[in-house]
């Protein structure tokens, strides 16, 4: 199409050429004052000027024919690949079985489960074969002797905090003598 298109306009671009010759002729025998000639070239004009025309519709009447095959191409090609890709994804559903996968989730999050309670018991384990009271009188010594370095005044702080106890029934009992620990820090912070 373009080939014929190209060729077209190489005829086109020959006629104006020719109109234009014909149109020089056309007033030099309009100058002699020969009548009948002039209306004989004009006639030639005239006809020059509807081929012209006619090409020139015709040329555009091919560029659209190539518009559209080359907007045809395109639809193909979408559908190609559309039918490749439905073709895929029914491959996929026949694979992922809707129960299957489900079944394997599940197993999973039990599996995940198990796994989250096996690392917290062996962290709490291991935090209890560590956990010493060296440990914490040591790092207790670091944190007064790192406050006295920055100037912190811990006992004027900690004489303006409550100094009661704090009763809560689900708290109360696992946590006593958390509680009494704590206070013997306060005290010991208070007078040293």
């Amino acid at each position: 199409m373009q080939h014929a298109t190209r060729g077209m306009e190489k005829e086109i671009g020959a006629l104006q050429q020719e109109e234009k010759k014909l149109v020089a002729e056309i007033k030099r025998t309009a100058k002699t004052g020969n009548e009948g000639a002039t209306k004989i070239l004009a006639r030639q004009l005239i006809r020059l000027r509807q081929q012209i025309a006619n090409l020139q519709g015709s040329r555009a009447q091919i560029r659209g024919i190539a518009t559209h095959t080359q907007a045809m191409h395109a639809h193909s090609s979408v559908a190609v690949g559309m039918k490749g890709a439905s073709k895929a994804m029914a491959a996929m559903n026949k694979q992922m079985e809707p129960a299957k996968q489900a079944k394997v989730m599940r197993e999973f999050q039990k599996q995940s489960a198990q796994m989250d309670m096996t690392t917290e018991m062996m962290s709490d384990t291991i935090d209890d074969a560590l956990d010493n009271d060296e440990a914490e009188e040591e790092t207790e010594e670091l944190t007064n002797q790192v406050l006295d370095e920055i100037g912190v005044d811990v006992a004027s702080q900690l004489s303006a905090a409550p100094k009661g106890k704090i009763a809560s029934k689900n708290t109360e009992d696992a946590s006593s003598s958390g509680i009494d620990e704590l206070e013997k820090r306060l005290a010991a912070l208070r007078n040293p």
